[in-house]
C-alpha cells in the first residue's frame, strides 16, 4: 500500500502572520523574515488547507486579470521559491 504524500505545511520553525496587505513569514531559525503579498498570501493559505494548485488558478483566472496558464505558473514558482527557502515541507495537493 502506498502512502500518499504529505500536503504543504510550514516548517515547525516557521511562524505565519496575516498582514493588512499580505502575510510575514519568519523562519525562527535564521531570524529571517518573508514578505508575501496580498495574492501570494491568499494562495499559501489555499495551499496549506490543501487545494490544488490548479483549482486556485482556476479561481484566481476567474477572478483576476490573468491566464490560467500563468496563475499555475506562478503558483509552482512560489511553492518553489518557499521550499527553496526552507519555510514549508511536503508537497501541495494534486
Amino acid at each position: 500500500m502506498q502512502v500518499p504524500p504529505a500536503r504543504l505545511r510550514l516548517r515547525r520553525d516557521v511562524t505565519a502572520c496575516d498582514t493588512a496587505d499580505g502575510m510575514v513569514l519568519l523562519d525562527e531559525h535564521t531570524g529571517r523574515y518573508w514578505q508575501l503579498n496580498d495574492t501570494g498570501a491568499c494562495v499559501l493559505r489555499a495551499l496549506l488547507h490543501g487545494t490544488a494548485p490548479g483549482d486556485i488558478a482556476a479561481g484566481l483566472a476567474a477572478t483576476h486579470d490573468v491566464r490560467q496558464e500563468r496563475a499555475a505558473a506562478d503558483i509552482d514558482a512560489l511553492v518553489a521559491q518557499l521550499a527553496a527557502a526552507r519555510l514549508t515541507e511536503g508537497t501541495p495537493a494534486t
